[in-house]
């Protein structure tokens, strides 16, 4: 089965198409307890452009930029993600009807419908099956853009849509290794955590997710990019506190200051991270000057502390629900303290750790297409008639 995925949900915009086979362990009396060894799949067109240095002059993203940008982007990555795969040239004769409901489908996005509409004349339809994208969580003018492009090749090429929770991409982008399936056993334990996310999620088999736990205020990434732009670190900052954190270990650098562990010690699952924040910002307010020593010392201090919370509620997760598999994902799971510092844990404790490579870690295509062939596996398709963005799409019930 092929899959072409679009992701738009915040600065990425990305495209990719695989082919995969395989069924994740579906209808095998074993999917209860153990993944399925037959899944693989291959990446036959990727492409994807970031926006993060548009947005740098705004400390963080700005939704109507990031909005314009996909919709710039768009087609000139799907040409080039259809270019890598050799597909037909030979291009659709449009008749008026079609360029009317694309007229309407892309009311919205006008820049959109001007480059697609050349390129529908130029291209054939490619050979897929599906297509699959993000409709949440995330940016909703960003978002809409992406699913509006989806639905408009669904009307041209006639093929359906899956509608991607784009925090189950995270999940089962980090249960892939290589080109297949990793081999992991249930219940799985999936630590999500970006500059929009922070949040503890149990699967007892795949497609089955239960919130168990999530942030009250700032995602881990949000954190670390604001405290970041208070030490006047270019965005996105976590990158370049993750680096000042390093040479402080490396040249053994500590600082006085304890900082606060937030929630470490409650008796739940959930995370908060503002308080620490805060607790940076008084620290710098109160050293001013900041000197590059004291930015090392406070940004090791900083990740000791969120990796600390981070590792404790999800090791704590662990033994609560008996977990034997914890999988991280998100953009701040590429930080490789954090990394280091969860898998030493859970060694302790026999639980295998699912990672996936730091350039997969932030959003892509690829996890879209791949969480879009499980749900079309199960022809799980969309009505594009009311499919709709959703910015605030759960992943799981709140337990």
């Amino acid at each position: 089965m092929r899959i072409l995925g679009i992701e738009t949900s915040c600065d990425e915009t990305a495209i990719c198409l695989i082919e995969a086979e395989g069924d994740f362990g579906i209808g095998s009396p074993k999917s209860e307890t153990k993944a399925a060894p037959n899944f693989k799949y291959k990446i036959l067109g990727n492409a994807l452009i970031s926006q993060a240095a548009l947005h740098t002059e705004y400390g963080g993203v700005f939704p109507n930029l990031a909005k314009r940008e996909h919709a710039k982007n768009l087609v000139p990555l799907l040409e080039k993600c259809l270019h890598e795969t050799n597909s037909p040239r030979q291009g659709l004769a449009l008749p008026r009807l079609n360029i009317a409901e694309l007229q309407t489908t892309l009311s919205r996005e006008p820049e959109l419908l001007k480059q697609l509409i050349p390129f529908l004349e130029q291209h054939g339809k490619p050979d897929i099956d599906a297509l699959a994208v993000t409709h949440g969580p995330g940016l909703e003018p960003a978002l809409w853009v992406g699913l509006n492009f989806a639905k408009a090749l669904s009307k041209v090429w006639n093929v359906p849509i899956v509608g991607v929770n784009h925090m189950e991409g995270h999940i089962v982008m980090s249960m892939m290794e290589g080109g297949h399936l990793a081999s992991f056993e249930f219940p799985v334990l999936a630590l999500l955590i970006s500059g929009g996310h922070t949040e503890l999620v149990l699967s007892k088999r795949f497609g089955s997710y239960k919130l168990i736990g999530q942030t009250r205020d700032d995602a881990a990434g949000e954190a670390f990019d604001k405290v970041a732009r208070m030490m006047q670190l270019p965005y996105p900052g976590g990158p370049h506190i993750s680096a000042l954190a390093k040479k402080a270990r490396e040249e053994n650098l500590t600082t006085d200051v304890k900082l606060p562990r937030p929630m470490l010690n409650e008796n739940n699952l959930d995370f908060s991270f503002s308080g620490l924040k805060t607790a940076v910002l008084r620290v710098l307010e109160s050293s001013a000057p900041i000197s590059d020593t004291l930015k090392k010392k406070l940004a090791r201090e900083f990740e000791d502390a969120v990796a600390d919370v981070l590792v404790a509620k999800t090791l704590r997760a662990v033994e609560t629900y008996g977990a034997n598999t914890v999988l991280i994902g998100g953009g701040v799971s590429a930080n490789t303290y954090i990394r280091a510092e969860l898998k030493k844990r859970l060694d302790e404790v026999s639980s295998k750790l699912l990672v996936c490579p730091p350039e997969l870690a932030t959003d892509n295509a690829l996890m879209i297409a791949l969480a879009g062939y499980f749900h079309a596996q199960k022809r799980e398709f969309a009505d594009i008639t009311t499919l709709k963005a959703n910015g605030n799409l759960r992943l799981g019930d709140i337990s």
